[in-house]
């Protein structure tokens, strides 16, 4: 006599938790993400265009992305040199500044908004970065996430579109919709970045934190002296696209 076994129901997939809801904090000015500096208000109520909070956080999107260089050359790892108003004021940032200035003109305009951050390897640096941090781990990689249709949306407004064109990568676009985050190739074909691990949310850019991870990966990356801020981003750069790692 043959038996079969009693068919089992599959096992339901686990309960996705509710995205928390944004608090006071992710409409209020903070140390860094200095939402209420005259420089980030100006900002914000030049670019914000649009009918609704979509159309006035993209608008914000692109004029942070294009308007104001990525430069990984020029960092200042201290609270003035962190802080969003600083992004404005110099014309210039990296990933950790331009996403808290994102966030600081979403604030500005009365939308929730806050910063992520994760670890990445970055397989298109250039050789004088290389050789500086002995390591293609970016630690700390910076994002914005923004309250938009009662949900958080991840946005990452680093690369400015004129510095993708020249090194061949694909600019980041967002629609206000879903999670915008680096593509993994460039326009060849070619691995571009990897998220390796989350580090979470935060109300304001975690300096303490950003600082222990720099000194525990890299030597000198941000600190006084650092070799990379006599150099040019822009034109090693170009050395790279042309085929030269001199």
């Amino acid at each position: 006599m043959t038996t079969t076994s009693p068919t089992r129901a599959p096992t339901p997939a686990p309960a996705r938790p509710p995205a928390s809801r944004p608090s006071p904090a992710h409409l209020a000015p903070a140390a860094l993400i200095d939402s209420d500096h005259p420089a980030v208000i100006a900002f914000a109520a030049e670019h914000a265009r649009g009918d609704d909070d979509r159309a006035r956080a993209l608008a914000l999107f692109h004029a942070v992305r294009d308007g104001f260089r990525y430069d990984p050359y020029r960092i200042e790892l201290s609270p003035a040199g962190m802080k969003a108003s600083a992004v404005v004021e110099r014309g210039y940032g990296w990933c950790v500044p331009k996403a808290g200035l994102l966030a600081a003109a979403c604030r500005a305009i009365d939308i929730p908004a806050r910063v992520g951050y994760a670890d990445v390897r970055n397989h298109l640096s250039t050789a004088r970065m290389r050789e500086l941090m002995q390591t293609d781990l970016f630690v700390w990689h910076g994002y914005t996430e923004v309250w938009l249709d009662e949900r958080w949306i991840k946005a990452t407004p680093a690369f400015n579109i004129e510095l993708c064109e020249r090194f061949g990568l694909l600019p980041l676009d967002w629609d206000g919709q879903s999670d915008s985050l680096y593509h993994p190739f460039d326009r060849a074909g070619n691995r571009h970045m990897e998220y390796v691990a989350e580090r979470g949310t935060y109300d304001d850019i975690p300096l303490a934190a950003i600082l222990e991870g720099f000194r525990a990966h890299y030597q000198g990356w941000g600190e006084a002296g650092d070799p990379l801020a006599e150099a040019s981003f822009d034109d090693d750069v170009e050395r790279e696209v042309a085929g030269d790692t001199r």
